[in-house]
């Protein structure tokens, strides 16, 4: 079944992009997830400019965290963002932190810890990543990540550095 039982979950996801205009990569983005049969916009971050993960050959990444409500089950919102990625010029080639057009990943999925090999949530990298935990807290303050801990103590552990909100 694609639908969670059709009772809506809320979920968080994370935007990025440093490839082919970023800014409307993820303003296009935004618009294409809450026009999903099914998925319903909660809340939206500020932009936040960073450094890229891995390779440093590569421009800066725009990114955002956007909170939803969800009657589609785990895997079906995993096949969905992955159909936009395609849509706006993803090309997946198996490289890790290399440039990209979009990225989009399902960071938080209700209070669900998930381990499958196509799907990890919440996300592995979540914690140590100030990119996601920034733009995060923007939306969600007091949240409780599943196995992670209060997002108040998660940020007490990561700088702000290499980070830069946007207008």
């Amino acid at each position: 079944m694609n639908q969670s039982d059709s009772i809506p979950v809320t979920a968080y996801l994370g935007l990025g992009s440093n490839l082919a205009e970023p800014v409307t990569q993820i303003k296009s983005a935004r618009l294409a997830i809450a026009n999903l049969l099914g998925v319903r916009e909660i809340s939206f971050s500020s932009l936040y400019q960073s450094v890229p993960m891995g390779p440093q050959d590569q421009p800066d990444y725009i990114n955002a965290v956007m909170g939803i409500t969800t009657e589609l089950a785990p895997h079906a919102l995993l096949q969905a963002l992955q159909a936009i990625e395609t849509g706006q010029g993803r090309i997946r080639r198996g490289e890790r932190w290399g440039a990209r057009t979009l990225d989009l990943d399902i960071l938080i999925y209700g209070d669900q810890m998930l381990d499958f090999p196509d799907l990890t949530v919440p996300h592995p990298g979540l914690a140590e990543r100030a990119f996601v935990l920034y733009p995060l807290s923007e939306i969600a303050p007091d949240i409780i990540i599943p196995g992670k801990g209060a997002i108040s103590g998660l940020l007490a552990k990561c700088p702000f550095s290499g980070l830069k909100r946007l207008n």
